[in-house]
C-alpha cells in the first residue's frame, strides 16, 4: 500500500530551522488531511503537541522513519492553492516563517487556544420549521384553537412562511417555550440549528446608483477599466487632488467588476476612515460588501471572513490586514491614500500589503489600483518612468477652488508676548467661523498634553524605567506617561531631586484643547485621538458627533487628517506643522507634505470656501511652502532631486538587519558580527552597508535595540545571502540572548 506524505509548516519552527517537515498520514485522516488543512502533530525530541498546516500531499519522503499525523483541526481547507503560495513567497520576501505568515492571513477567531479549543465558536440559533403540510398544519391549528391556542399561533405563524427562529415565534405569539415543544414531540414543528454571522453595523438602506461623473473623471474611469478589463497583471496610479472625486471613480470601477462576475477589494490606511467608506459603498453594493479591520469583535472578524470565503460577499473593504481576504476571481484591488506607512506592518511578519497587493494581482491577473492626492515619491516615480499607468484629477469635483492657505510666523507671535499654541490669527480666524455657524478642524501630531516634564533649577526630566524616552504628561489623567511600553505614573508637586518648580514642555492635543476652552469658554470643543476613542469605542461615535450635532471645533491627530468629508468644515488648522521635518528619515519631507496637504483638504469640501492656516517656526521651509501651495509636482521634483543625491528609493532599495537584547554590549557586537558577515559575503560588493546605529528610541521594554541598513537593489541573490545570516544568527552561540530580524524599507 502506498503511503501518504504530508509537507507541513510546523508553528514551533523558528526562523532558522523552518522549512516543511515530513509526517505520515494515518489511514483514517487520508480524506481529510490535505493541503490547507491545520492538523496536530508532535515535534522535537520531546514530542511537543503543536500545530502545522499541510502545504502539500506526497507519496515519498527523503526521511525513513516518520511520525504520525495525531489529528486533524478544519474540516475543510482554510487556505487555498493560492494562498499556500502566498504564504511562501511571504517567507522569502519578508523574512517570517511560513507558520507567521498563515497567521498575518487568517483572523484570530480561528485559532485554538493552548488547551484545544477554538478561540471562538460558530454562532448558531434555533429555528423552527413545519414537519407537515401547510394544509395540515391549517388544520391541526383549528383542532387546537379552543385546547391549545398558543400551540395553534404557533402552527398558524409557520404557515406563512418557511421558518422562523424560535425566539421570534415566542416573541409574536406570546407563546411559552413548552408550546414550542409540544409541537415538536408530536412532529408538527420541527427544530433544528442554523450558523449566523456576527456582523458589524453597515449602512442598508436602498440602494442608489453610482454618482455622476465629471468629464475628468469619466476619461480617469474609462482608462483605468481598459487596463482592468484587458485582464492582464498591471498597477495604475490615480492622482487627484482633495477633493476630486476619486471615490466616485472608485465606485464605477467596482461596479463595473461585480457586473462581470468578479469581487474587488478596498483598503483604506485608518480605521477611522473605514466607516465612513462602509457607509458610502454599502449604499451602492447592500450586503455584497464585507469588512475587516482590528476594531470588529474577534466573532465579527472571524465570520466576516466565512462569508468572503464562502463567496457570499464581493466586496471586501478594510485596512491592511484586509489584503489577504479570501477573495476568488479578483477584478480588481484598489489601494486608497497610497502612500501610507500604516500599510507597513511593524509586527512579524513585516509586509506591505502593496507587495501582497501586487502579487495577488500578478497570479490572478487584475488590476491594482493606487490613489492618493499624495502619492509616494517611488510610485510617481514609477508612473513617470512609464512603469505604472498614470491618471490624474487635477480639480476638485465640485469645481470649487482649494482652501486658501496662509502661514504664521510663531517666532513673531513669541515676539508678540504670546506664548500659547494658538496664534492670534488662527484664533481669529476660529472666532469668526464660531459665529458663522461653521466647523473648524485643528490637527497636532502628538497626543497628551505636554511632551515632557522638566526641572527648572536643576533640568531633571521624568523618563521612562524600561525605555529611553521621556513621559509625556497627561491632563486628562494627571499621570505622566510611556506611549511605548504603557508605564505610568502620577506627577509629583515638585522636582523629586531638588523641589524645584516644574515646567511644562511641548504640546499635544490634551494641552490645545484646554487652550480653546480657555479662549472659547462657551463653545463645544471634540478631541480626537487614541485616548479619546477608547471610552466611547469607535471613531464613529465621534465623527457623528462632530457631524450631527455641529460641533464647533475638533481638534486631533492624524485621525483627522485624511478621507473625512463634512461640508460645513470651513477652517482647518495645522499647529505645529515642523512636527514631522526633522525626524531623520529619508522621508521626513514627504511625510510633513501630505499630512499638511491632507488636511489642509478637509476644508471647504461643500459648498463654502474654504481656508487654512499653518502654524511654523520655519515659514521659509521649501516643504511648508510648497503644502501650503498645494503645489505637488514642485515637491516631487524637488524631492526626486534630493533622493537621487542620495541614493535613496527609487534609486537603490533600503533593508535592515535589526538586533535586540537585554545586554547593550553583547547587541552591538552581534550588529558588528552582521556587518563583517555581509562585507565578506559573496554579494558584499553589491551592498553599501551602514551601522550599527541605535534606533531612534535606542531602548524599549529593557531591550536595547541596534541596526544594521543596508541600500542596495534587492534581488533574489541577495534575499538568499540574508536570510542566510539569519540562520547563522539563530544558530551560532555567540548570538545567544540577542534576537535578529530583518526588514525591507524599515519605517523608523
Amino acid at each position: 500500500m502506498k503511503i501518504k506524505v504530508a509537507k507541513i509548516a510546523v508553528s514551533a519552527a523558528l526562523y532558522y530551522m523552518d522549512r516543511p517537515f515530513d509526517y505520515l498520514i494515518p489511514e483514517e485522516f487520508s480524506e481529510t488531511a490535505v493541503p490547507g488543512v491545520r492538523v496536530l502533530i508532535p515535534f522535537g525530541r520531546g514530542n511537543r503537541r503543536c500545530e502545522g498546516i499541510i502545504l502539500a500531499v506526497s507519496e515519498n519522503s527523503d526521511y525513513d522513519k516518520l511520525k504520525n499525523i495525531i489529528s486533524v483541526l478544519d474540516e475543510t481547507p482554510l487556505l487555498s492553492e493560492e494562498q499556500i503560495k502566498l504564504a511562501l513567497f511571504m517567507r522569502e520576501r519578508f523574512f517570517c516563517t511560513v507558520y507567521d505568515a498563515v497567521k498575518a492571513m487568517l483572523p484570530a477567531g480561528l485559532w485554538f487556544t493552548e488547551d484545544g479549543k477554538r478561540r471562538v465558536n460558530d454562532k448558531y440559533i434555533e429555528m423552527a420549521r413545519l414537519a407537515v403540510s401547510p394544509e395540515d398544519a391549517q388544520n391541526i391549528a383549528d383542532g387546537k384553537r379552543r385546547r391549545s391556542p398558543q400551540q395553534a399561533n404557533i402552527i398558524e405563524l409557520l404557515c406563512g412562511f418557511e421558518c422562523l427562529p424560535s425566539r421570534e415565534i415566542l416573541h409574536f405569539t406570546g407563546a411559552s417555550r413548552q408550546s414550542l415543544i409540544a409541537l415538536r414531540k408530536a412532529e408538527i414543528v420541527e427544530l433544528y440549528k442554523k450558523e449566523v454571522y456576527r456582523r458589524p453595523e453597515i449602512f442598508t438602506d436602498e440602494i442608489v446608483p453610482p454618482p455622476e461623473l465629471n468629464g475628468e473623471q469619466r476619461q480617469a474611469f474609462e482608462g483605468i477599466s481598459a487596463l482592468a478589463d484587458a485582464e492582464k497583471a498591471k498597477v495604475a496610479l490615480l492622482f487627484g487632488v482633495t477633493g476630486s472625486g476619486k471615490t466616485s471613480v472608485y465606485i464605477h470601477l467596482i461596479k463595473e467588476q461585480l457586473q462581470r462576475g468578479k469581487t474587488a477589494l478596498l483598503l483604506v490606511p485608518e480605521i477611522s476612515l473605514t466607516p465612513q467608506m462602509i457607509q458610502t459603498f454599502s449604499s451602492h453594493f447592500g450586503n455584497t460588501v464585507a469588512v475587516l479591520h482590528s476594531s470588529l469583535s474577534v466573532g465579527e472578524r472571524a465570520d466576516e471572513w466565512k462569508r468572503i470565503k464562502r463567496g457570499e460577499a464581493k466586496l471586501v473593504i478594510g485596512t491592511r490586514s484586509a489584503v489577504f481576504a479570501p477573495l476568488r476571481n479578483l477584478g480588481i484591488i484598489i489601494i486608497d491614500e497610497e502612500q501610507e506607512e500604516t500599510y507597513k506592518s511593524e509586527n512579524t511578519p513585516r509586509y506591505n500589503a502593496i507587495d501582497i497587493a501586487k502579487f495577488r494581482c500578478l497570479r490572478e491577473n487584475c488590476l491594482l489600483l493606487l490613489g492618493s492626492a499624495t502619492p509616494n515619491v517611488v510610485s510617481m516615480y514609477k508612473a513617470e518612468t512609464g512603469v505604472y499607468s498614470y491618471f490624474t484629477l487635477p480639480k476638485r469635483f465640485n469645481e470649487r477652488e482649494l482652501p486658501e492657505v496662509q502661514i504664521v510666523d510663531m517666532k513673531k507671535e513669541l515676539r508678540r508676548g504670546n506664548g500659547g499654541n494658538i496664534s492670534t490669527t488662527l484664533a481669529d480666524a476660529l472666532r469668526e467661523n464660531i459665529q458663522r455657524g461653521e466647523q473648524s478642524i485643528l490637527f497636532i501630531n502628538r497626543r497628551g498634553a505636554n511632551k515632557l516634564i522638566s526641572c527648572g533649577d536643576c533640568g531633571y526630566t521624568y523618563k521612562c524605567p524600561n525605555c529611553s524616552v521621556a513621559l509625556t504628561y497627561h491632563s486628562s489623567n494627571s499621570r505622566l506617561m510611556c506611549h511605548y511600553c504603557g508605564y505610568s505614573r502620577r506627577l509629583d508637586r515638585e522636582c523629586p531631586e531638588c523641589g524645584g518648580i516644574l515646567k511644562y514642555i511641548g504640546a499635544g492635543t490634551q494641552l490645545v484643547e484646554e487652550e480653546l476652552k480657555q479662549l472659547f469658554p462657551d463653545t463645544e470643543i471634540l478631541r480626537m485621538d487614541t485616548d479619546s476613542v477608547a471610552p466611547v469605542g469607535s471613531h464613529e461615535e465621534l465623527f457623528d458627533k462632530f457631524k450631527n450635532e455641529n460641533i464647533p471645533i475638533m481638534v486631533g491627530t492624524q485621525m483627522v487628517t485624511k478621507g473625512l468629508n463634512f461640508e460645513n468644515v470651513t477652517l482647518v488648522g495645522v499647529i505645529s506643522a515642523d512636527q514631522s521635518l526633522y525626524i531623520g528619515d529619508y522621508r521626513a519631507g514627504e511625510r510633513t507634505f501630505s499630512l499638511i496637504t491632507q488636511v489642509v483638504g478637509r476644508s471647504g469640501r461643500g459648498e463654502k470656501p474654504g481656508r487654512a492656516i499653518i502654524q511654523t517656526f520655519t515659514p521659509e521651509n521649501e516643504t511648508i511652502i510648497q503644502a501650503a501651495r498645494q503645489d505637488y509636482e514642485d515637491f516631487y521634483a524637488a524631492e526626486i532631486q534630493l533622493r537621487q543625491l542620495q541614493n535613496a528609493p527609487p534609486f537603490s532599495d533600503y533593508l535592515s538587519i535589526t538586533a535586540s537584547g537585554q545586554n547593550e554590549g553583547q547587541v552591538v557586537k552581534a550588529c558588528r558580527d552582521i556587518r563583517r558577515m555581509l562585507e565578506t559575503s559573496t554579494v558584499g560588493s553589491k551592498l553599501n552597508v551602514l551601522g550599527p546605529t541605535p534606533l531612534s528610541v535606542v531602548k524599549v521594554n529593557n531591550r536595547y535595540r541596534y541596526r544594521i541598513n543596508i541600500s542596495c537593489c534587492i534581488n533574489s541573490e541577495i534575499r538568499s545571502v540574508i536570510s542566510q545570516i539569519l540562520h547563522e544568527c539563530g544558530t551560532d552561540k555567540n548570538f545567544k540572548g540577542v534576537s535578529v530580524f530583518a526588514d525591507n524599507d524599515p519605517a523608523d
